[in-house]
């Protein structure tokens, strides 16, 4: 296999969501904080100011929750659908939200710019090099003993091993809207591997809406 086709074929995930989000039915599911970053946001608020990334922000519902909660909030995404509704529900509630349209291998910001970066159902769409990069974005823009927060997809998925794989534990459904693009699965061991210049706080596999959709959560340091 070429490496311009495993490009083609890992690199297309935001074309994906950038269609769900130019609908009201695509955006539904994804207007809700969830329970754990609401809880992060929380005791984040009690130390202090806080700058925080959105990384894959999508329509915004955390960017959101982080502005209300007072952090100096950038939202950064490859889909300028998924921005343009996060700039108007800013807008409605007067909020400062920075928005950046950028890929999440080579994010826009100086090093050590950020407290706290979340990155929720985002970073595993690639390759074991994309996924590696994003990390390693991640860990170079967040300040020493900064907090990540985020998800990977764990092989007890029940869409594990089903459609091409196209890179190593990587596979794509050819014909299905949501597994068209590259989807990377990790286990736990595999997961501290790619993680190694964080100390994890958190680390727990959990199903999320659909029997089988199992997904790692993680809370983690930057190592100083």
């Amino acid at each position: 296999m070429s490496d311009t086709h495993t490009l083609e074929k890992t690199d297309t995930a935001h074309l994906a969501w950038d269609k769900r989000w130019q609908t009201e039915e695509g955006r539904a599911d994804w207007l809700r904080p969830e329970a754990d970053v609401a809880g992060l946001i929380e005791r984040l608020q009690k130390q202090g100011p806080v700058k925080a990334l959105d990384l894959g922000c999508g329509v915004g519902r955390h960017a959101l929750s982080f502005a209300r909660a007072g952090f100096e909030t950038h939202a950064m995404d490859l889909s300028e659908a998924g921005l343009a509704e996060l700039k108007k529900s800013a807008a409605l509630e007067s909020m400062q939200i920075a928005t950046h349209l950028a890929p999440m291998t080579s994010l826009p910001f100086e090093d050590d710019s950020f407290d706290y970066v979340l990155s929720f159902n985002v970073i595993y769409h690639g390759d074991p090099s994309i996924v590696r990069t994003a990390i390693s974005e991640i860990a170079r823009v967040l300040k020493p003993g900064g907090i990540y927060q985020g998800t990977m997809l764990s092989k007890r998925n029940a869409n594990f091993g089903i459609g091409t794989e196209i890179a190593a534990d990587t596979w794509v459904r050819e014909g299905d809207d949501d597994k068209d693009h590259p989807h990377f699965y990790c286990n736990a061991g595999e997961l501290v591997s790619l993680f190694d210049r964080f100390e994890l706080s958190y680390l727990e596999d959990k199903v999320h809406s659909k029997p089988g959709s199992w997904h790692w959560h993680m809370i983690a340091e930057l190592n100083r």
